[in-house]
This record gives structure tokens, sequence and C-alpha cells, in this order.
């Protein structure tokens, strides 16, 4: 399954990109930055599915979507997006997107997104002709992926940062990490550091021992849950 990602922050298209990786059957073809990007792209991939932002240098995701039904008519469209709008959210429904998640998002509902779309693919595959029946379970595992909850990281937690502080975790292996470590890693200040090692904690992926060496104040070292 041939997947395109349009995003204007190269930071998030690459974080999409990992997240598609672990996923069987599917590969990334291109990745673009604006919405002129994105038309010339899918015009010469022709991809099975286009991820798409809303918020865009030059213009909005929701605005391109009738020039890609003309440009792509057999790619299907996944909105991933901080935009709330009601005539947002409107306008990308009416022209039938396949989901549409607001960010943040987790790796877990990513990957239900996609599964979901890829267990639709293979459906419309295998059937000529459809019944009733047929129809209804299509309709109903897109509506189930669309209705599936968005799990937002709190205020002051960036969910690219928390990925890098959640690998630094496991790169340490059992050595862990101290605040102070993992804030030099970080580039930012040890309070910032700290936060995110206990919000790892706080959901399970992060573990704390305290560290009493021979000599000064015993530490608080942090492992990957």
């Amino acid at each position: 399954m041939k997947v395109m990602i349009s995003e204007d922050d190269f930071r998030v298209a690459e974080l999409h990109a990992q997240f598609l990786r672990v996923v069987d059957g599917v590969e990334v073809v291109g990745k673009a930055l604006n919405g002129e990007e994105t038309l010339e792209m899918l015009e010469e991939q022709q991809p099975d599915l286009l991820l798409l932002d809303v918020y865009m240098p030059d213009q909005l995701g929701v605005d391109l979507l009738h020039d890609i039904r003309s440009i792509a008519p057999k790619t299907d469209v996944i909105m991933i997006t901080a935009a709330q709008e009601k005539e947002v959210v409107e306008k990308a429904l009416k022209y039938g997107v396949f989901d549409y998640i607001i960010k943040p998002i987790t790796m877990e509902r990513f990957q239900e997104t996609i599964e979901s779309y890829q267990e639709r693919k293979k459906r419309m595959a295998q059937i000529e002709t459809f019944d009733q029946e047929a129809v209804d379970q299509l309709i109903k595992s897109s509506n189930e992926a669309a209705a599936t909850t968005t799990i937002s990281v709190p205020k002051g937690i960036d969910p690219l940062t928390l990925e890098k502080v959640e690998r630094m975790l496991s790169d340490a292996g059992d050595k862990g990490l101290t605040a102070e470590q993992a804030s030099g890693k970080m580039g930012a200040s040890k309070t910032t550091a700290r936060r995110y090692l206990e919000y790892l904690i706080s959901i399970g992926k992060g573990r704390a021992e305290m560290n009493y060496g021979k000599v000064g104040r015993p530490q608080r070292k942090y492992y990957k849950g």
C-alpha cells in the first residue's frame, strides 16, 4: 500500500513516517511540505492513501480536496491536523475523508486507523458484487475508525520531545538516566527533563529508582518501563 504524507513540519512528517514503518505492507512514497508540492506529487505517485494536514503555508489542506479528487480519484485521504473548527471538519467529511485525527496523536490511534483502512481495502478487493450486509460492514468499519477517541498529551508535553525522551531511556538501558543527564541530551533545563521523565512514569512507559552512591546525595534515576 503506497502512502504519501502532506505536512509542512518536516519533523512531524518524519514522525508519521516512523509510525507507518511498523505497519506491515505499507510504503511511504513521498512527503510534501505545501499544497503545491502535494498536488504535483499526487499526480506523479498516485498513492493509495494520503495523510493530509490542514494548515500549510500556501493553502488549507481541505481546500485541496476538490483538486485531489480530480488529480488522484483513487487516492483516499486521512486528515491529521490540529484544526478543530467546525467548518473545516464538515468540509473534510463532505469530501469523504476516511478519518479525521486531531493532533497530537498516539501511535496506537494512528495504527488503528491505518489497519482499519487496510482491512477496508482488503474487503473491497475480495468482493465483486456488494449486498446490503457487505456495504453495511464497510460503512461500519469506516465509522468506527472515525469515532475512535484521540488520546492527547497534557499541556507542557510536546509529543515529538516525548518520543525523543522515551528513546533516550530505551538507549540508556540498565544504566538509566538522571534528570541532569537527560537535560544535557535534550538541550533543555533539568526541570523540563524531569517533567517528561515523570510523565513517562505516569503512563507506564518509565520507572524510577533512588541510586544511593558512596558519596553525596542519592540520585533519582529513570529507566525504560
